[in-house]
């Protein structure tokens, strides 16, 4: 009889991140009625965010600190891994390197069911020996959940038998609030929620703003996350001379999204494929901004 989960999962919050908030929410529930435990990095400094949260949570959590060098926190990994596997009667793997560690654990446990969840970024990736590593960890699973039909049809090609589809979701405490209505003359607020790199698409939008302030003039374009590609967007939005319609936050609280998400009346998620095979599989940021009744 299933009682005890490990769930080993790439992200976890309080640091921001759609693969940390899935692993939370469904650790969150699961532990309602199962054993669960959490395998996952500490992707602050010195961990007190971190320290803080896990010690909120109804769930056990195990922190890996990443290292100077790379390849010590993936043997850390790989360790911490295989010790607590053995104590579990099933394994939910989501992310990149959680779903590679599946030929390992399996190697040594092989009773032991394991269930992947993908998102999308995961699976096309353009090295073809990380690629091959990928295929060979999905083959290897139990059964695969994709977040939506189009992230799961990114993995047709290998014909796995047990494929489900578990769409995304968020947790709401408030009623859908109706549309807004965007009053003649007022600033008309867009809004996007993600890390700012290529896969989230805020160069896209940047890039139509020319066009777009010739008939509405008064326009802020609002980007809300973790500014990864920030000096790029800036120097575009400079060459565009459309610097004045853009506001970087930057990481903000979960307080700070909801108000510049209450006060948007546009969300923009114009994502796109990058070089490296990085997708939007099913951004949790467009359910939010939905629930708010943005369109």
């Amino acid at each position: 009889k299933l009682k005890k989960i490990l769930l080993i999962t790439s992200e976890l919050p309080p640091q921001p991140g759609g693969i940390g908030t899935h692993a939370h929410q469904l650790a969150k529930h699961l532990s309602k009625s199962y054993e669960v435990k959490v395998v996952s990095d500490q992707r602050s400094g010195v961990g007190d965010e971190e320290k803080q949260f896990d010690s909120q949570q109804d769930y056990q959590i195990q922190r890996i600190e990443r290292e100077k060098l790379i390849l010590v926190t993936y043997l850390n990994r790989i360790r911490v891994t295989l010790n607590l596997v053995k104590h579990f009667d099933m394994v939910l793997v989501s992310g990149k390197f959680p779903l590679w560690l599946t030929g390992i654990i399996k190697k040594k446990y092989k009773h032991i069911p394991i269930i992947g969840i993908i998102h999308g970024t995961e699976v096309l990736l353009a090295n073809k020996y990380l690629r091959k590593l990928t295929d060979n960890s999905l083959l290897k699973l139990d059964a695969v959940i994709g977040v939506s039909n189009y992230t799961l049809k990114l993995v047709d090609y290998l014909e796995l038998e047990n494929t489900f589809v578990i769409p995304n979701g968020i947790e709401v405490e408030k009623e859908y609030q109706g549309a807004k209505q965007i009053k003649e003359n007022e600033q008309i607020n867009f809004i996007t929620v993600g890390n700012l790199t290529q896969r989230k698409g805020q160069h896209n939008f940047i890039k139509a703003l020319p066009k777009l302030i010739k008939n509405y003039p008064n326009i802020k374009y609002h980007i809300v996350g973790i500014p990864t590609n920030k000096n790029q967007i800036q120097k575009l939005a400079k060459d565009l001379k459309v610097e004045n319609c853009i506001q970087i936050h930057g990481r903000v609280s979960e307080e700070e999204k909801n108000k510049l998400l209450d006060e948007a009346h546009i969300f923009v998620m114009l994502s796109e494929r990058t070089a490296s095979g990085d997708v939007e599989g099913f951004g949790i940021a467009v359910l939010e901004a939905n629930h708010k009744s943005l369109p």
